[in-house]
């Protein structure tokens, strides 16, 4: 691995680090200073209304301006910014803007993925996307260890200490990060990345896109969300982050703590989560993986979180649940990655920004939306209802996943 790819990876991680460090506790944290419940929810849903409201215009500035570096040092300083205001202003105001902040900083995910794929020729996007993925859990994964372990010693303002600490790490490792080390998506790399790949040398490292005319470059830039494939993968990477918000990173905890399990545990629980994650994004990116491809497994791991999706209310067993728990882990680090990469297939060099931007925007209203579904039914039912709600839509990913690979495969007459 190059020093470009090293510092791309450290900065991966320290952003993930930034944004998920204080994430367990945030919710019990307010409410216990007296926060009322909607207050504590319009705090927490700033986070995905900002990346929501501003991943696709984040995306056609960069196909616009080409400075992915530029946008990745914002992002880690923006995710350790965020930091230092629950640190100084520690009340639901402060959080409030922190967390505004913190939804800025995630959006600018988009350049992390695009810019760390230029490196890789066509035929290991997928090696690509799996990497930056893995990189993204195991900061997540670092960060729940670090609060399940620290948090007892130090509250909040010593994991906000730490995330911001993370934060400015990946700003500095994000001077290391050379734009022009990278393959076309087109072929053959170019010789300024044959070069930058066998040398590490750094000529102007921000060097801008050919700009095209004013309001008629937007519009072309924006017709790639009319791409039918990009459309289909996105809103099936709508059901996938939906459902894993609604359940690992969130109620499958209240269902533990229903069924008798102490904070350790559950801190355990959602480390194991994390870890399988990790695992799992890192068979994405072998040749093993590679062998089935997508088409093997983006349906069966669909099939996986519906049956996680029953199970899970209905066993009564921590020690189950604990286990289970390895598959919402397959599905950020398998799916996730195979549903970006198949987003991004055939989409022209010039427009990757805006269709990451377009793709990570559409799934951050699952992370939004199926949590208040899941919720609503909770209160109306049970939440074994609003767990069967998440199983009928991930048996549906999986029907719709399963036709389209079935129509490609007859059209390629395999």
């Amino acid at each position: 691995m190059s020093r470009s790819k090293a510092a791309h990876f450290v900065a991966v991680v320290c952003l993930w680090f930034s944004l998920y460090v204080y994430i367990p506790y945030q919710t019990p944290y307010l409410t216990g200073m007296g926060v009322a419940a909607g207050v504590v929810g319009t705090v927490i849903g700033a986070y995905g209304t900002m990346q929501i409201v501003l991943r696709v215009p984040l995306g056609v500035m960069a196909d616009y301006l080409g400075r992915h570096r530029a946008i990745i040092s914002a992002g880690v300083a923006l995710g350790g910014a965020a930091c230092v205001v629950r640190v100084l202003v520690p009340d639901e105001q402060g959080y409030l803007v922190a967390n505004v902040v913190s939804g800025c900083a995630a959006s600018t995910w988009i350049s992390f993925m695009v810019l760390y794929c230029q490196y890789y020729p066509p035929d290991r996007q997928q090696k690509a996307t799996s990497t930056m993925i893995m990189a993204c859990n195991l900061g997540m994964c670092l960060a729940f260890v670090f609060g399940a372990a620290l948090y007892g010693f130090g509250g909040m303002p010593l994991l906000c200490t730490a995330g911001a600490i993370a934060g400015f790490a990946g700003l500095a490792a994000s001077a290391f990060i050379r734009q022009e080390e990278g393959f076309s998506r087109g072929g053959a790399p170019s010789a300024a990345a044959e070069g930058a790949l066998a040398t590490d040398a750094t000529p102007d490292a921000d060097a801008p896109a050919v700009r095209r005319g004013g309001m008629a470059a937007v519009r072309d830039l924006l017709s790639v969300c009319a791409n039918r494939r990009l459309v289909l993968f996105s809103v099936l990477a709508l059901v996938q982050q939906g459902v894993q918000m609604s359940t690992a990173m969130s109620f499958t905890t209240q269902i533990l703590q229903d069924e008798g399990a102490t904070a350790g545990f559950v801190g355990a629980a959602s480390v194991f989560y994390m870890v399988a994650a990790v695992a799992s994004a890192q068979f994405a990116s072998t040749q093993r993986c590679a062998r089935r491809g997508p088409r093997f497994y983006v349906p069966l791991v669909f099939v996986l979180m519906g049956a996680y999706c029953v199970l899970v209310p209905a066993v009564g067993n921590i020690y189950v649940v604990f286990a289970l728990q390895a598959l919402p882990g397959m599905s950020t680090g398998i799916l996730l990655s195979y549903l970006t990469s198949e987003s991004m297939a055939g989409v022209p060099p010039e427009k990757n920004s805006t269709a990451m931007g377009f793709f990570q925007a559409v799934y951050a209203v699952g992370m939004s939306l199926f949590p208040m579904i899941v919720g609503a039914l909770a209160g109306w039912s049970s939440l074994g209802t609003g767990y069967a709600f998440l199983a009928a839509a991930s048996v549906a990913g999986a029907l719709a996943s399963g036709a389209h690979y079935a129509a490609e495969a007859r059209r390629l007459g395999r």
